[in-house]
């Protein structure tokens, strides 16, 4: 049992308040919103419950866990790294430090990816999809909540990825069609394949050090270094996709700001064809690009 607070100390809703100050005194641009995850957490409750208890006080244990959470937001840390999950398409995914924190800006590949499934028939035929560099499993994942009779491959080459995407697809309900391999983006598999996204490494290697400290210093640099340019990993991508694409097969990718253009020269020179033009984030930045293997 907790041990009581002492007298004093502070209510649910105080200590919500005290820490958004805290952190937009440090200029967090998201304090409200933080502090609010934060002590949800460290009290175990949710926005209901935050509510419903806003008079009662803390205990001494949940103070020191929030002071906890605070101190390591204050350092930089990303508050989902803190609360060891992030929400994607709507799914709970656990993170590990071999992951990527999976971000809205990606949602807009799996957006592309469905437009152009739904383009080729019912969206409830059978379909092979793959997601190169898979992470958590996030966009994978996200699909094969939209496909009901899709089955889905996701290549890593960190075996600690594979095992958190592993585990994230069990607790999803959705292991039964989803396959992990070990393997270098598409290097592992064997087609023909109707659909294949990524969202690879593209941060220039010289860009990464004035990246914001919540991903610099969180996000596992192999899965942000992209090269010199930030488009090895698209080269070698789309590149070993030509192959496993079946006729009308797409190929979704993740694009950084300014990319779109080069990774569309890089898909037709290996001859795919564009599938209409990059679909923008809600940023408006161009972030999904897509092309198709046309039928010989």
């Amino acid at each position: 049992m907790s041990e009581p607070a002492d007298n004093g100390s502070q209510t649910v809703e105080a200590a919500r308040r005290a820490l958004s100050a805290r952190l937009q005194a440090a200029g967090n641009d998201s304090a409200e919103l933080d502090a609010r995850f934060l002590v949800g957490a460290a009290l175990g409750l949710d926005l209901t419950g935050m509510i419903t208890a806003a008079g009662r006080a803390i205990t001494r244990d949940e103070s020191n866990r929030l002071d906890g959470f605070a101190q390591r937001r204050l350092a930089g840390e990303p508050v989902a790294r803190i609360l060891g999950m992030r929400e994607f398409w709507g799914l709970p995914l656990t993170l590990s430090a071999a992951t990527l924190v999976p971000r809205p800006d990606t949602e807009t590949v799996v957006e592309r990816a469905l437009e152009l499934l739904r383009a080729g028939g019912p969206i409830d035929r059978t379909l092979q999809i793959a997601d190169l560099g898979t992470g958590t499993g996030a966009i994978l994942l996200a699909l094969l909540s939209e496909l009901p009779n899709a089955h889905g491959f996701g290549t890593d080459i960190s075996e600690a990825a594979l095992q958190t995407a592993r585990e994230n697809a069990s607790r999803l309900g959705l292991a039964d069609r989803a396959t992990f391999i070990a393997c270098d983006y598409a290097s592992g598999l064997t087609g023909p394949l109707d659909l294949i996204v990524s969202n690879p490494p593209y941060i220039r290697s010289a860009d990464i050090a004035g990246l914001a400290i919540e991903v610099r210093d969180h996000d596992p640099h192999a899965a942000l270094d992209g090269g010199p340019d930030g488009l090895d990993a698209y080269r070698a991508l789309i590149a070993q996709s030509v192959s496993l694409l079946g006729p009308n097969g797409s190929l979704v990718v993740e694009a950084g700001q300014g990319q779109s253009g080069d990774i569309e020269a890089l898909m037709t020179a290996a001859g795919l064809s564009p599938a209409g033009p990059p679909k923008a984030d809600l940023g408006g930045i161009p972030r999904a690009v897509s092309a198709c293997r046309l039928p010989r």
